[in-house]
């Protein structure tokens, strides 16, 4: 009765082209022919800002101070990305701050000019009386 197992050799010629094929799928998997010609960006500075409403807060009050926030990437070009949510966490850890805005900055520079930007402050002064309060972190991403 002849083995018909594959040799030791065969086994490992096999493993090869496993390997070679694998690399190569997950070298190309999501990536495009023309990904070499994109740039890719400088480091960012992030603004994080989070927002704790009063609980007797106006939900329309809310609202408009939402809408104003959203506004800003149209009126000042300095902030080059933008994103909102609000919280679902499961874990209640949020001490009450319920809408996170996500901004971003290519430069200092950027940020010094939207901070005192007159339409930032405009949309600040829609938050007087119904804010509790707010926490603002900024970093370099990595």
């Amino acid at each position: 009765m002849k083995n018909s197992l594959p040799s030791a050799k065969a086994l490992f010629s096999i493993c090869l082209m496993c390997v070679a094929m694998l690399t190569a799928c997950d070298h190309s998997e999501g990536h495009s022919e023309n990904d070499s010609d994109k740039v890719i960006p400088a480091k960012q500075l992030r603004h994080v800002v989070l927002f704790k409403f009063k609980e007797d807060a106006d939900p329309a009050a809310i609202k408009r101070a939402e809408d104003a926030f959203m506004a800003l990437p149209d009126k000042i070009p300095e902030i080059k990305d933008f994103e909102w949510g609000l919280n679902n966490s499961p874990e209640g850890l949020e001490k009450g701050f319920t809408h996170c805005y996500f901004l971003t900055f290519d430069s200092e520079e950027g940020r010094a000019v939207y901070l005192p930007h007159p339409d930032h402050k405009a949309f600040g002064k829609l938050l007087d009386g119904i804010l509790d309060d707010v926490l603002v972190v900024d970093y370099w991403n990595k």
